[in-house]
């Protein structure tokens, strides 16, 4: 299975603390399996480490455990999809068309690099929110999932 994961699942599988722990952890494990193969947005690796050291977690996340967190357990998994520029003002452009505003430019610019992968499932916890982004993906969006 070839997977995407957005930050809401990495930040998930990273506090044990966080109510969907169970449910990201068990989804990134699926990694574990050599006939697995997962994907990560370049803006995921930064989002990731804002959250995880800013969020109201149990015990508080110190910059350099998230550090330790990104790189020990998602980098060695997880492939770093970049965007190149021309993507984020195809993205911008998008989005202006639409009249989107705010910060739906990041789940859109993960998204752009989701479509830059052959995955079968992009895993969120925003599902609404990327299918209304990209309904064209739609089949493709849902929640993490322990099986494949």
């Amino acid at each position: 299975m070839k997977l995407f994961f957005d930050t809401s699942v990495l930040v998930a599988a990273s506090s044990a603390s966080h109510p969907h722990h169970a449910q990201a952890l068990a989804a990134v494990a699926l990694l574990r399996n050599s006939r697995n193969r997962g994907w990560m947005s370049q803006h995921t690796v930064a989002e990731t480490y804002a959250i995880l050291t800013s969020a109201p977690l149990v015990p508080r996340i110190h910059p350099s455990e998230a550090l330790r967190i990104i790189r020990d357990n998602f980098l060695p998994l997880i492939a770093v999809v970049p965007l190149t520029p021309e993507d984020y003002l195809e993205v911008v452009g998008e989005m202006a068309a639409a009249g989107w505003r705010s910060g739906k430019i990041y789940d859109a610019l993960h998204l752009r690099c989701a479509a830059k992968q052959p995955v079968d499932r992009i895993c969120t916890f925003n599902v609404k929110d990327f299918q209304h982004l990209a309904p064209q993906l739609k089949d493709k969006i849902g929640l993490p999932q322990a099986r494949v």
